[in-house]
């Protein structure tokens, strides 16, 4: 079997370092397909679904993929440029040229950002918001496409200390073994992985306390300044707009605006004939 990752930073193992690069659960997952699973990942810190619709997507065609993992779209809801009609334009575009090669396609939805690094609740709702736009635009085109689906946008996982890096943007080994582990069920659950599982506990030690402050103080400043370039303004804008509606019901009319806003990005992408093999 040839698997192949397509994604972000998460897929490429952001948060799971091994001696001096990083391994992440895609990796782990390729180990425990059983056979002579061959793997490559090319998944790309900051990759946006542009990306892996012009870049990463011919790429993973050439080497004639038997399985391959979508996983990307928190990146665009960090952008000033966001966009939902774009974004499900080009998963489509992705999905299907998956699927037309007769490879199983995997994707996920992904918890929210701006709850996962405790932005203030004027900046972090403007970015819910987005998020669960994408996340549904995944569900839908997943379901179309017959995706093995992963629902990772909530539940346990996404509130355990234990499961994310230092980042807090970022599952730590734990986290990443804990996808790998479910992507493993879906897969097994299809006939279509043979071997054992991940491990559910991880094999590096614990970052040392503070290292969460040492990381912001170092790297995550130059971080958040990177991305305030253009998000910031974005944020700011929407935040605006947000307490602008004082009136009663206002958050409850702007998610409204949202939901008719991706189905009309759903709308304006036409279904396949027929179901996809």
């Amino acid at each position: 079997m040839r698997f192949v990752a397509l994604g972000d930073s998460l897929t490429e193992g952001v948060g799971d370092p091994v001696g001096r690069g990083r391994r992440g659960w895609a990796a782990l997952l390729a180990q425990s397909l059983g056979g002579r699973a061959e793997f490559a990942n090319l998944a790309v810190s900051g990759a946006l679904t542009r990306d892996v619709a012009e870049r990463q997507l011919p790429a993973a065609l050439e080497l004639r993929p038997d399985l391959v993992s979508v996983v990307v779209g928190v990146n665009d809801t960090l952008r000033g440029s966001f966009d939902i009609h774009a974004v499900a334009r080009r998963l489509d575009t992705v999905y299907a040229a998956v699927t037309a090669r007769r490879a199983v396609l995997l994707t996920a939805c992904l918890p929210d950002p701006g709850a996962m690094l405790r932005l203030p609740r004027a900046l972090a709702t403007p970015l819910a918001r987005r998020q669960r736009g994408v996340n549904e635009v995944v569900h839908v085109l997943s379901g179309r496409y017959g995706a093995l689906h992963l629902h990772a946008a909530d539940g346990r996982w996404t509130t355990d200390p234990a499961m994310w890096s230092v980042d807090r943007l970022h599952p730590g080994e734990r986290g990443h073994r804990t996808l790998a582990r479910a992507f493993h069920a879906l897969l097994a659950d299809a006939g279509l992985a043979t071997g054992s599982p991940p491990g559910p506990e991880p094999q590096s030690p614990p970052p040392p306390r503070g290292a969460g402050a040492w990381w912001m103080a170092t790297r995550g400043t130059a971080w958040l300044a990177r991305r305030s370039v253009d998000l910031l303004p974005e944020l700011l804008r929407l935040a605006a707009a947000e307490a602008g509606h004082r009136t009663p019901g206002a958050t409850a009319r702007l998610d409204l605006e949202a939901s008719r806003a991706v189905t009309s990005a759903l709308a304006g992408i036409t279904p396949p004939s027929a179901p996809r093999p």
